[in-house]
């Protein structure tokens, strides 16, 4: 979700002599890698090359930092917060506007809602660099990441999200509902902004959103049947598993395929260039706007329920805020305790900010979509996860500057250091043993 064009993922334009795995490691330190980055020899912050020599090199796919998140994405929570007023003075000045939209309706949601619905996912998904899937699994180090990513983003992200809705929302069921839902919807294309400039590694992270991508589709629904009706036993409502997987398919499914034939049939038209440097950054501004259309919507049909409820509405910020950061905080740790423990070569800072932007973000978007298509247009839980890009987006941006100020006090590669020093010890003392 996002203006910004996404790094390719293409060969280094180095020697060939050179392993294709290398881009993936921390050791190769002597040129800027694909995203224009000089790794840090010992797993640390990655620095950047200069302004001036970005400027000058037309072909690099590296930008500087400011350049990496578009104005549309730097101004995206105060356009929402505009989105949200302007869609309540909307119903409350112009009451015909909800009996307007309920005339036409698939499944219960007005049929301009299903359009910025559906249209707000297709870019994000066409960004996905599927046909790179099969060439990306070539390094163990690639593996652990996505073992771990699995963990944090299947397992321990929803059950966290779970226990901070029931902690903080315990009288609030509906909302708490529109929770725990943002919760199961795992991270895609808007965790690359954070990733890039946090200065994380690029192939990673576009792996770990194709995959989260397809496992969305798969295992949204039953998750949201076992947290919503098996763990939470709530009495208020059931949730019914056709009705969430219908709209998963639709509302993902649709765009998807719709994602999949328009990234193919650019690049075997027009080529790898035209389709990163014109066809994406023309393109891409197209779902942060079906956002913003789709919020409106939702605002304008639930004004008077807004202005009414005031209350919970900013209550439901709290476990929002509280998630964004624990697991933000808690993944880096981990990664950090691991690289400090195992050494850079498999891990370092790079990893840690792939792994906690992916566990620390969620897909609102899907959210969103599957709680208007399952609850209703005018539902507390459509209500909560709309409110979820508000919290995350500029939460997750001061995280991307807290993560390079951290990243450079801390040491990553002790275990590895440690290690190197045994191994010299032995070395010296077999040296010692030959000469007597």
């Amino acid at each position: 979700m996002s203006s910004a064009t996404l790094p390719t993922l293409q060969p280094s334009h180095e020697p060939s002599t050179r392993s294709k795995a290398s881009t993936l490691r921390d050791d190769d330190v002597s040129l800027p890698n694909e995203d224009g980055l000089i790794l840090d020899p010992n797993g640390g912050v990655p620095k950047l090359r200069s302004a001036l020599q970005d400027a000058r090199d037309s072909t690099g796919a590296a930008k500087t930092i400011l350049l990496s998140l578009g104005w549309l994405d730097r101004l995206l929570s105060l356009f929402i917060i505009l989105a949200m007023i302007l869609g309540v003075i909307i119903g409350k000045f112009a009451p015909n506007v909800q009996s307007n939209l309920a005339k036409g309706n698939f499944r219960g949601v007005s049929a301009p809602l299903v359009v910025g619905l559906i249209v707000m996912m297709w870019p994000i998904l066409t960004k996905v660099q599927y046909e790179r899937l099969p060439q990306m699994f070539a390094t163990k180090r690639l593996w652990y990441q996505l073992g771990m990513s699995l963990v944090l983003n299947w397992l321990l992200g929803p059950f966290l999200m779970l226990g901070l809705a029931w902690a903080t929302l315990p009288d609030l069921d509906d909302y708490r509902v529109g929770v725990i839902m943002v919760g199961l919807a795992r991270c895609i294309a808007m965790v690359m902004i954070w990733n890039k400039i946090a200065r994380g590694d690029s192939n990673t992270c576009a792996i770990i959103v194709i995959v989260n991508s397809l496992l969305q589709i798969v295992l949204y629904a039953p998750l949201a049947v076992l947290f919503i009706n098996v763990i939470s036993n709530d009495d208020g409502f059931r949730l019914d598993y056709s009705d969430v997987a219908i709209a998963v398919a639709v509302y993902l499914g649709i765009p998807l395929a719709a994602g999949v034939v328009t990234r193919l049939l650019v690049l075997g038209l027009a080529g790898q260039d035209f389709f990163q440097r014109k066809f994406l950054p023309f393109f891409s501004p197209l779902s942060l706007l079906a956002l913003l259309y789709t919020i409106i919507i939702i605002f304008a049909e639930q004004a008077q329920h807004i202005l009414d409820n005031l209350g919970p509405v900013f209550r439901t910020f709290v476990p929002l805020v509280l998630y964004f950061a624990l697991m933000w905080t808690g993944s880096f740790a981990l990664i950090w305790w691991l690289s400090v423990r195992y050494g850079k070569t498999e891990w370092g800072y790079q990893m840690a900010v792939v792994q906690a932007f992916t566990a620390g973000s969620n897909n609102f978007e899907l959210a969103i979509a599957v709680c208007v298509a399952v609850f209703g247009v005018g539902s507390d839980q459509a209500l909560a996860a709309t409110i979820g890009p508000l919290v995350e987006v500029p939460v997750l941006l001061v995280l991307s500057w807290v993560a390079m100020f951290v990243g450079k006090r801390l040491r990553w590669d002790s275990g590895l250091e440690a290690s190197q020093r045994e191994s010299r010890k032995r070395r010296e003392a077999e040296k010692a043993d030959l000469e007597r």
